[in-house]
């Protein structure tokens, strides 16, 4: 087999159940399903991974797999062209977005393997730790067991920490100011980020962003669904804090429309939906044209390179789900230490699927 001819595409589904039932502004959830991508070259394997549908497994196999057997993986820029013309009439965003998001990922990780250097040199290093915070406070938390997390996040050394608010679509106002009340008196003089995950309309929005000053929020996070980037800008402009959002950037053209709209005053991306590391790269170069920072949504393992990468980027999301599973499913998962994640100086991002994984397979011969 030539060197670095990719000779393998495998997909596979695993699900992991949460610790406890959680829930956000605007859903609520039992289990995380990860959709997990190994690219073969020979005696190398690339791994990537995305949080999402299932479905995302089969696009893999049915649409991507072709396009990527027997093509050199130092052809990556060529083989994305490639992925993203062949889904035109699938649909990009969502499920799809998810399979090339992981798929782009497993493309770099491979072509670091095969080099025998760390993704971070591949990728251009511009810092060597990526800052963290704490992310959860889901709002089927009673106060006792966010307190409880708060404290955790703080003992670790993370210096700033997010709970969800926007509960049951906004209908629960009270309750998430008092729980807001809570994450301060444990936080102390930390960092205190709020989340509604679109949950509020623009107006209770405004109002809520007003009545958060008196807390220290310094970070409000999709006060409105960025499906409305004209209603984001809105709330930013008469805002105290910063307004972030991009979670759901399927790719560079959703970041642009933010940028565009001046909704935010920070970017996320979330490295494993925005089209792996090469949508990542795009979009911290559409952000920094337009004077915006970047920061990281979700999969620290694989957002702490991403942070690294990008001057630019302020911070990833330790998010306790991801932060959780993440050592269980794979093998070389990063520590926080210090407050923050430095990618290790191994060939690749270091990720391997772990024997532990096997437990949580659902489908899929990775």
């Amino acid at each position: 087999m030539t060197h670095g001819v990719i000779d393998r595409v495998e997909a596979a589904v695993y699900r992991v159940p949460t610790d406890q039932p959680e829930a956000d502004g605007t859903a609520e959830w039992s289990d995380t399903t990860v959709i997990v991508v190994q690219l073969g070259a020979g005696d190398e394997a690339g791994l990537g991974y995305s949080y999402g549908d299932a479905a995302a497994a089969a696009v893999v196999e049915t649409a991507l797999a072709p396009i990527l057997l027997g093509a050199p993986a130092a052809e990556l820029p060529r083989l994305r062209a490639a992925m993203d013309r062949d889904v035109r009439n699938r649909g990009r965003a969502g499920v799809v977005a998810c399979a090339i998001s992981a798929v782009d990922v497993a493309l770099w990780d491979l072509r670091a393997r095969l080099l025998g250097v760390p993704l971070l040199a591949l990728l251009g290093r511009a810092r060597d730790r990526a800052t963290v915070y704490g992310s959860g406070g889901f709002t089927t938390y009673d106060d006792a067991t966010t307190a409880e997390q708060l404290r955790g996040w703080l003992a670790s050394g993370i210096r700033t920490a997010k709970i969800k608010i926007g509960e049951s679509h906004g209908a629960a106002e009270s309750r998430d100011l008092h729980r807001v009340r809570i994450a301060r008196e444990v936080l102390g003089d930390a960092g205190l980020f709020v989340d509604a995950n679109g949950g509020y309309g623009p107006g209770q929005a405004r109002r809520v962003e007003r009545a958060l000053r008196e807390f220290g929020v310094s970070w409000f996070e999709e006060p409105v669904s960025s499906d409305y980037p004209g209603e984001l800008a809105h709330v930013r402009a008469g805002a105290a804090m910063d307004i972030a959002s991009g979670e759901y950037c399927w790719g560079v053209q959703d970041a642009a429309r933010l940028l565009a709209a001046s909704a935010v005053d920070c970017l996320q991306l979330d490295v494993t939906r925005c089209g792996g590391y090469t949508g990542w790269l795009a979009g911290a170069a559409l952000a920094a044209a337009s004077g915006i920072e970047l920061s990281a949504h979700c999969a620290p393992q694989l957002s702490a390179h991403a942070v690294c990468a990008v001057p630019g980027a302020r911070h990833l999301e330790y998010f306790h789900d991801h932060a959780r599973l993440e050592p269980l499913l794979f093998d070389g998962a990063l520590a926080v230490e210090g407050g923050a994640l430095a990618p290790a100086d191994v060939p690749g991002h270091g990720l391997t699927v772990s024997d532990r994984a096997a437990r949580f397979r659902v489908s899929g011969g990775v």
